[in-house]
């Protein structure tokens, strides 16, 4: 097909994210992407200033994880992961367990980030259902207690735990589970008080006997609006969990591998999840691939019914073409100064962002690791700003009332200076239509 007949029959058959089928949004057609670049059909080079979608950490077309998945392919792209195992998975379970915190031991491989939100939610539920069965009780934890303003996913369980007003699922409030929700995190804009945690502190207090579990983005909450808040806020979080013997699931989808300056955000509020998620970034944006990795305690606790079986195994679980990009991922990683860049990074983010807090139509600006927010008083028109952000020359794509950067981390300084010039020319053109 000619590209017009692409995009044509794109128009009429294919469903986007997020989009209406009867009316949808322009497309641009990427042919080819290198680098920090996706290059259109016409030739136009955009520079990537959403990693796609947060994941393409070290940008795309890499060598070296080009022949991660090339060598793999010689040996076997896809071999089910019940009653078998192989090395790209034992492997890639030995890297995540070498670079996360001690306590977690076990790692269960899923498709995609919603379906490993999913199997944690069951690793807490389960858990809790075979400790009551040991001792011979009914179980009553059957719920889970999480912060507004928080995004963990697009599936039923997922969802479920997503902010109920705030988030993108109102439609299917009336069959989702009934969760315990609290008020968001005080961002880092205000200093840290104590005051802070009083309403989670208060929630688990009356509900512990019924929450199997917290379920938390540490320091950001991302796609629930892009906040970043307070160390204290996650380590008072850890002590209320233990104190009332509750689970806590760190979701780390988005901000693991580096993104907010440590390997896991996590680590900057000095504690240890029970359960910890992984995604996106986890192959370096070249398959879907996620981990759910959880300690001896919630393995033993799960045992505790004298079956100790996890009711959860998908078709592609653990598939060997994944793993082994993921592996090659993950020693680029850590073989690259990645701390220097992402500090680099966001050190230039702060110069060249910060005076957009000028405009009249700016309600905040935020730096966190290689993520820019700028925040607006009103919801951006992606059907305007998109064309414009092109023109620079840029890739970025908006949603709500947020312009944001989150680029590889392999970008010069002259590309972010690109990305962050598009947004300060866009958001004074912005400006000026407001007056």
């Amino acid at each position: 097909m000619t590209p017009e007949e692409l995009f044509a029959y794109d128009s009429a058959h294919v469903w986007h994210p997020y989009s209406s089928m009867s009316n949808p949004q322009p497309m641009l057609f990427v042919e080819s992407a290198e680098g920090v670049y996706l290059t259109l059909n016409d030739g136009t080079r955009l520079i990537d200033g959403m990693s796609s979608w947060w994941s393409a950490l070290h940008g795309h077309n890499h060598p070296k994880l080009n022949q991660a998945l090339i060598d793999q392919s010689q040996k076997m792209s896809h071999v089910m992961f019940g009653g078998l195992t192989h090395e790209p998975a034992v492997t890639l379970a030995k890297n995540l367990i070498n670079i996360t915190c001690e306590n977690l031991q076990h790692v269960f491989f899923a498709d995609s980030g919603s379906v490993a939100v999913e199997v944690s939610i069951k690793m807490a539920l389960q858990y809790c259902s075979a400790k009551a069965e040991q001792a011979q009780k009914t179980n009553k934890k059957t719920r889970l207690l999480t912060v507004r303003n928080g995004y963990y996913g697009d599936t039923f369980g997922a969802m479920a735990v997503c902010d109920p007003v705030n988030g993108m699922h109102g439609k299917f409030t009336n069959v989702l589970a009934e969760h315990i929700f609290v008020d968001a995190p005080a961002t880092i804009n205000t200093a840290w008080k104590d005051e802070y945690i009083n309403d989670f502190k208060q929630k688990i207090s009356e509900n512990h006997k019924e929450i199997a579990a917290v379920i938390i983005e540490p320091m950001v909450q991302n796609a629930g609006g892009l906040r970043f808040y307070h160390a204290e806020y996650l380590q008072h979080v850890r002590q209320l969990c233990d104190d009332y013997k509750v689970l806590l699931i760190c979701d780390e989808i988005a901000t693991g591998f580096g993104r907010t300056g440590t390997l896991f955000a996590y680590e900057q509020a000095n504690i240890q999840p029970d359960i910890l998620v992984v995604g996106k970034a986890l192959t370096g944006g070249y398959m879907t691939l996620a981990a759910v990795l959880t300690s001896a305690k919630v393995v033993k606790g799960i045992e505790a019914d004298g079956q100790g079986v996890l009711m959860h195994g998908p078709t592609f679980m653990a598939n060997p073409l994944a793993c082994s990009v993921a592996n090659a991922s993950i020693d680029l990683l850590l073989a690259s100064n990645w701390h220097y860049k992402v500090q680099s990074i966001e050190k230039q983010l702060k110069n060249e962002l910060i005076p957009c807090r000028q405009l009249a139509c700016v309600k905040e600006v935020r730096i966190k690791g290689a993520i820019g927010v700028v925040e607006l008083f009103e919801p951006i028109d992606t059907a305007w700003s998109q064309p414009l952000f092109t023109k620079r020359g840029v890739w970025l794509r908006p949603f709500g009332k947020l312009v944001y950067l989150m680029p590889p981390f392999i970008i010069t300084q002259k590309e972010l200076g690109q990305l962050t010039q598009a947004v300060c020319e866009v958001l004074e053109k912005l400006n000026v239509q407001m007056k």
